[in-house]
């Protein structure tokens, strides 16, 4: 029975692909301590596509209590900070990947307003994550809720630092090779085959 379900769950998780590398990519991340943005950059080298990040008008405080508040706050307000990062012609790309840490075991807030301001409908997105060791929470859940007319591909999640022990940037050295191994056995997981640097 597990079994079963396990090979229907990964035929829903696969790309749609004749070729991948036929596919426009976009790869947008948001990141703090600049762990989601070298995860963010290590598929950037295995699909090629247009690496953005993302950056809100104002933005979050470099105090750590502060911003765990602000974004409390903000998640039991449903508010959506507005961006300051302007993407032209989301039309034109066929796959979004959408990186994030997780904070408060949620999808960070400007990635809800990043997903509520542009229009995904009909394309693939592929959601990855970096984590301070309590995983996901319901992030990728939520990617889906604000995608409903999108393919939602089976995301990537790594550990990266511990922002609220003062452990910051960790994707260097060996936990850097890890996560390059990691995101290509994902990537050949969910059917990316044919990744390109171009």
């Amino acid at each position: 029975m597990l079994f079963i379900s396990c090979s229907q769950a990964q035929e829903t998780t696969l790309l749609d692909s004749k070729h991948s590398k036929d596919k426009k990519v976009l790869i947008v991340y948001l990141s703090r301590t600049k762990n989601t943005k070298a995860v963010a950059e290590i598929i950037h080298q295995n699909v090629g596509g247009k690496l953005i990040a993302l950056e809100i008008q104002n933005p979050y405080p470099k105090n750590y209590q502060e911003t765990v508040a602000q974004v409390s706050k903000e998640n039991e307000l449903g508010f959506l900070p507005p961006l300051k990062t302007k993407i032209d012609s989301i039309e034109q790309y066929d796959i979004v990947f959408v990186g994030f840490p997780t904070w408060g075991m949620q999808l960070p807030p400007p990635m809800k307003s990043f997903l509520s301001q542009y229009n995904l409908k009909g394309k693939t997105i592929i959601p990855f994550n970096t984590n301070a060791g309590y995983g996901i929470g319901n992030s990728f859940d939520k990617v889906k809720e604000l995608s409903p007319e999108s393919k939602v591909l089976e995301g990537f999640t790594i550990k990266g630092g511990i922002e609220r022990d003062g452990i910051l940037f960790v994707m260097e050295g060996e936990k850097r090779v890890e996560a390059e191994r990691k995101v290509k056995e994902w990537l050949n997981k969910i059917g990316y085959h044919n990744g390109t640097n171009d």
